[in-house]
């Protein structure tokens, strides 16, 4: 197979750095968009300023501010945010009609075939960044890599307002000493488990074989044998329907009761929303469901077609899926199946 040239394109604190855009007497503060505090909102994104305080995303924020108590959390302008990531995707599509939107700030190219700055991937990922700076008074980080894993890696490797680039010959060296953490699909369980048997970094994943890796992985410990070594066939799919949108939270502390699980919906419920106003016009949330992870990591989901999208709706479904294993819980997450909306509907939108 022929090597592919994917770039990875990230936008640095998108919401926030739009804020400090479109109002310069914020520039040098720390900066937070997110839901108020009489409302037990959370924290959507913030500027690097914030970040030096600790303030992170998905943090409530009220604790945000204890942290830093000179922040200023402003809500959410949505369409704003949408027409800057239309404006960024139009430049995008200068470059190749093959673009997977992942989010409405950042999104994978595959510019294999683009004869653009001279089949050069580096310099269409450079003169993307120009662009989007010169045009839209915004920041973006760029990953240039043979495929999607190692693209979206590189993207972050040097934030805020970076490029980085592994090429062919570099990947054995670039993963041989990446942490697991790092490596596509591996959250903090999967880490803690990895960590557990000795295995930190891809050098030591690599000396398992792929028979260990399955016993103890299911049929993703195939994944991590292949990300270990740097492999990912994964292509860049311009047409792919997302089929679901969801937002999960594991805990520090068990949550020892229902009560305890009802008392964080409002915050998930909040950031669920927040994420569905983010939404590309075509699709619209159409089953809730609830999925519950146990503290002895047995999991339950409870979806319902034509149950209510909203506080109300989850809290019965959390409450069923509770009661399936009545025993303290370690991971909370809110969640809709997505549907595509009817082309009426969305002609309707467009006027």
């Amino acid at each position: 197979m022929a090597t592919r040239k994917i770039i990875h394109i990230d936008a640095d604190c998108f919401y926030a750095a739009i804020e400090v855009r479109d109002n310069p007497n914020l520039k040098g503060q720390p900066v937070a968009v997110g839901g108020s505090v009489d409302k037990r909102g959370v924290i959507a994104t913030c500027n690097y300023e914030a970040r030096k305080f600790g303030v992170h995303s998905a943090m409530p924020t009220r604790r945000a501010i204890n942290l830093c108590p000179n922040l200023i959390v402003l809500k959410p302008r949505m369409e704003v945010y949408r027409k800057a990531s239309q404006q960024i995707h139009q430049i995008l599509s200068e470059f190749t009609d093959c673009i997977e939107p992942l989010s409405l700030d950042e999104a994978f190219l595959d510019v294999s075939h683009s004869e653009l700055c001279s089949g050069s991937a580096t310099l269409m990922a450079k003169e993307i960044r120009r662009r989007v700076f010169e045009e839209l008074g915004l920041v973006v980080s760029a990953g240039v890599a043979p495929n999607k894993f190692l693209a979206k890696i590189a993207s972050d490797w040097q934030k805020p307002n970076g490029l980085f680039v592994i090429t062919p010959a570099e990947i054995d060296t670039f993963v041989l000493n990446l942490p697991v953490k790092k490596l596509h699909g591996v959250g903090k369980v999967t880490e803690a488990k990895l960590n557990s048997m000795n295995l930190p970094t891809c050098a030591e994943l690599r000396e398992q074989s792929l028979v260990n890796l399955t016993e103890a992985f299911g049929r993703f410990g195939k994944r991590l044998w292949y990300l270990a070594r740097g492999i990912d066939e994964r292509p860049v799919q311009p047409d792919s329907r997302r089929k679901s949108l969801s937002i999960e939270r594991t805990y520090h502390q068990d949550l020892s009761d229902l009560k305890a699980c009802i008392e964080q919906l409002p915050q998930l419920f909040e950031e669920l929303t927040r994420r569905q106003e983010g939404l590309n016009a075509s699709y619209y949330a159409d089953k809730p469901f609830v999925k519950i992870k146990f503290h002895d990591f047995t999991q339950t989901t409870v979806e319902q077609a034509g149950a209510m999208l909203n506080l109300q709706g989850y809290q019965e479904l959390l409450t069923t899926a509770y009661q399936r294993g009545n025993k303290p819980v370690r991971l909370l997450g809110l969640g809709a199946r997505l549907a595509d909306q009817p082309l009426e509907e969305m002609q309707l939108d467009l006027f």
